[in-house]
């Protein structure tokens, strides 16, 4: 059995191996007319395993507590220690608070992988028809093993791979694997698939892989597979460790230099503690997770639903869009297009003789093409259908026998060669017809023969119904949007590329479509590096404009050549085959109607028919990613001005500037109002954006160390020429930090002026003007700290404004001269009403 179960491997790995279902049933010691014994069969399952889909539990708990380990969370935990050692009860609820919301959001994004795994296991049979003992029964489909003979009839899931045996056929809806549109003819001899669906016919076959083995469980293994870290999610780390690394290292000298010149421990722990607060950035997973949560209910109103709120960042960025032809850029149901006469005096007796063969008792998609295609329904029933044979995969043809006012005809219809050999016709016209099939082939239609007889006149080779999957209204419009916002869209299907190129051509894509099967096999094992990209092929990949019968592997694999670029890529899709593709994309996109498996593996699920959301939801993105750009730049920027200015003020001068409390004050204050930048006006970029953390860390330079000069002036003023005493000075010091560092959030939200548009909005520059203003009056009143009065007040306001105009020079300076910044020309400065304060 041993050798068995590997031959059993080979054949389904290889797809269909030239081999006769006799040898089959040889090699797996089976019978066709028995089937296997029970005892056989119960041997075999505990050799092989029950014929299911394994995965690996995990418990939710245990996954959930994981989200609260890591470089971040274990310093707001310590930040979190020392609040409570302190007894600051408002600063530990508050970290609490932002530590659960990170871990609940953490664990909610990573449970998508599971749901999609879910989602497909859905996709497979529960019972299966086995003939066991010599009878047909009903087995739990899980029962299965290789060697059993089972049926598969109309409607019924396939529950195993299994090869058909001799003299059966019948049609398979293999689309949650290939994605191709119509079902594919099975005869003896033939694979058919576990999860793929018999659509016409009843066949007996023998199971030759089970479980594991079987082709869908490759879709699964690949859904495990896929997938990683967000672009965004990268960044968000960057930016962390950047500002953890910072922090430590100062807090370490601090608290070092502190206790060796004997200062108070009591004092030196809690500056420790605000020094902790001030450096780690524990509101940013908020600031930037309700940034994307209004983006998302944006997208939302637009009937789009975001899955996964990074996918907002990725969405920002998207530069290659892969695009499932079926159902993404075509409307998924053939339709008739101009019939070609052969021997017809019209198209019209051609449509008439094809409508008088559709079988209304099933759904079939070329019978719905060709009843829709009648202008007038009414007259097919005025011919009476005497008898009617319906489509039969081994004839591959459907049959009526027709009568109208005593005069009887038949008429039939299927594929062209087929009803060619079966009319033995042959000369002049049957190289008309292959000639015919062959030109429609070229340019991308299915092809359909219909014939008639009228008593014993003999058969007439009427014509051939072309048959095409047409592109959806709004496809063209995608695409020329898609273009005009710098996205490379690529188009993606399981169909002959004949057919890939005439909607590549209707859509205005490009038309140098490859196979994917000829693509991949050619590819060279040798040259693939640890990630397992063959860079024997990758430039044949990246540089076609599309590939044509594809697999879930060959989806898989397009999307990480494009990612081993460095390409933010996007998927759309549908079905089941996409679930392994749109996991992998850093944008996974299902339209309407898809799959559950689709839609669990997807980023953004489109609940309208309309494709145009995809563009709308780019523009979104890349004004959500402006806000969050100025967030980290502004958030980088505060840290290096105060735990710089505190750091060295405690080193150098030995002296605290301002006390704990205005430390922890000033963080609440600034993470409070700073929140309102999800309601900001932003412009929006018409090319993909990235995360520059270069570009990012140079401004936060720029601005930030300025601003630690800045303060250390106003502290010599203070304390030199005007000799205010050191709690005095504390406050204004205070109060310094916190006007100017809101100010300085004007500064970063552009690469211009800071009066320029986009202008602030009314949202955002309420929460900062009211926290300001509430810093102020506790600074003037002496709420937690000594009062100073409006005048000092006043004094620190204009100095922080003079200094605003001053930085704002410099930052200008610094994109146009340093960092070469394009124009504001390249961004496109609307600010729609739903972003004007909410």
């Amino acid at each position: 059995m041993a050798e068995a179960q590997s031959r059993i491997s080979s054949i389904s790995a290889h797809d269909a191996r030239e081999q006769e279902a006799r040898e089959t049933i040889q090699e797996l010691g089976t019978s066709p007319e028995e089937g296997l014994s029970s005892e056989e069969a119960s041997r075999r399952l505990d050799q092989v395993g029950p014929n299911t889909l394994q995965e690996e539990e995990e418990n939710p708990l245990l996954r959930f507590l994981s989200y609260f380990w890591g470089p971040i969370p274990l310093m707001i935990e310590v930040a979190a220690v020392l609040a409570a050692v302190s007894q600051r009860w408002e600063e530990l609820v508050v970290i609490l608070v932002l530590l659960a919301i990170n871990g609940g959001v953490s664990f909610w994004h990573e449970r998508k992988a599971s749901q999609a795994i879910s989602a497909l296991k859905a996709q497979l049979a529960l019972r299966a028809r086995v003939l066991r003992d010599g009878h047909d029964s009903a087995i739990e489909a899980r029962e299965l093993v290789p060697g059993d003979i089972i049926r598969a009839g109309i409607g019924d899931v396939i529950p195993a791979d299994a090869q058909l045996l001799e003299d059966q056929a019948l049609s398979a809806d293999e689309s949650t694997l290939t994605g191709e549109s119509l079902p594919v003819g099975k005869g003896g001899g033939d694979l058919i698939y576990s999860g793929t669906t018999a659509n016409q016919g009843r066949a007996w076959a023998v199971v030759v892989a089970t479980g594991g083995q079987t082709k869908f469980a490759r879709t699964v293994e690949l859904v495990e597979a896929a997938g990683g870290h967000s672009h965004f999610q990268r960044a968000v780390m960057r930016i962390g460790y950047f500002l953890i690394g910072a922090s430590l290292v100062l807090v370490g000298l601090v608290v070092s230099f502190s206790l060796i010149r004997g200062m108070d421990v009591w004092a030196v722990v809690l500056f420790a503690l605000g020094l902790v607060l001030a450096g780690i950035p524990q509101a940013m997973p908020a600031v930037l997770s309700v940034t994307m949560s209004i983006g998302a209910n944006r997208l939302a109103r637009m009937r789009a639903i975001v899955s996964r709120l990074a996918a907002m960042d990725e969405m920002a960025g998207l530069q290659v869009l892969c695009a499932d032809k079926t159902g993404t850029l075509t409307r998924n149901e053939l339709t008739l297009q101009e019939p070609a006469p052969i021997e017809a005096e019209d198209p019209d007796e051609i449509l008439l003789a094809a409508a008088l063969t559709v079988d209304h008792d099933k759904e079939d998609p070329i019978d719905r093409a060709i009843w829709s295609a009648l202008e007038d329904p009414a007259a097919v029933e005025r011919y009476r259908i005497v008898e009617f044979r319906p489509f039969d995969p081994t004839r591959k043809r459907s049959d009526a026998d027709v009568e109208r006012d005593g005069h009887r005809f038949t008429v039939t219809k299927g594929e062209p060669q087929v009803l060619l050999d079966w009319l033995g016709l042959s000369g002049d016209r049957a190289r008309q017809v292959r000639e015919r099939v062959d030109r429609l082939g070229e340019e991308g239609f299915r092809a359909l023969g219909v014939a008639r007889r009228d008593g014993e006149k003999g058969w007439r080779y009427l014509g051939i119904l072309p048959l095409l999957d047409p592109p959806r209204d709004d496809a063209a419009e995608m695409v020329r949007d898609t273009k005009a916002h710098g996205i490379d869209l690529r188009m993606v299907t399981g169909d002959h590329p004949a057919i890939g190129r005439q909607i590549a051509a209707q859509v205005g894509l490009g038309t140098n479509l490859k196979r994917a099967t000829e693509l991949f096999e050619r590819g060279n094992s040798s040259h693939e590096d640890q990630a397992g990209i063959d860079w024997s092929i990758h430039d044949a990949v990246v540089g076609a404009d599309g590939f044509a019968e594809v697999t879930p592997e060959h989806k898989y694999n397009i999307i990480r050549h494009f990612q081993a670029e460095d390409r933010i890529v996007g998927m759309t899709g549908d079905g089941v085959n996409d679930a392994p593709a749109l996991r992998q994309a850093d944008l996974g996109i299902t339209v309407s109607g898809a799959t559950d498996a689709a839609r669990s593996a997807a980023d953004l699920v489109l609940t309208a028919p309309a494709l145009g959301v995809i563009t709308q939801g780019v523009e979104e993105a890349r004004r959500i990613f402006e806000r969050m750009t100025s967030y980290a730049t502004f958030r980088i920027t505060e840290t290096i001005r105060l735990l710089l200015f505190l750091s060295i003020s405690v080193l150098v001068f030995n002296f605290f500037p301002i006390t704990p409390i205005m430390i922890i004050l000033l963080v609440i204050l600034n993470d409070i109002a700073i929140i309102a930048v999800a309601w900001d006006n932003a412009a929006t970029p018409k090319r993909p954006v990235r995360w520059q953390m270069q570009r990012i860390l140079a401004i936060a330079g720029v601005l930030g160390f300025p601003g630690v000069l800045e303060s250390f002036l106003l502290f010599w003023f203070l304390q030199g020429p005007m000799g205010l005493p050191h709690a005095t000075i504390q406050t204004l010091l205070f109060l310094k930090l916190l006007v100017a560092g809101h100010l300085t959030f004007f500064l970063t939200r552009q690469p211009s002026w800071f009066w320029q548009r986009p202008h602030p909005s009314l949202v955002l520059f309420a929460a900062l003007e009211l926290t300001q203003i509430a810093g102020t009056l506790a600074a003037v009143y002496g709420f937690l700290m000594p009062a100073v009065g409006w005048m000092w007040a006043g004094v620190i306001w204009g100095y922080a404004i003079v200094w605003m105009f001053i930085l704002d020079a410099v930052k200008v300076f610094a994109y146009r001269r340093i960092l070469q910044t394009a124009p504001r020309e390249e961004q496109v400065g609307r600010t729609p009403t739903a972003e004007m304060g909410g």
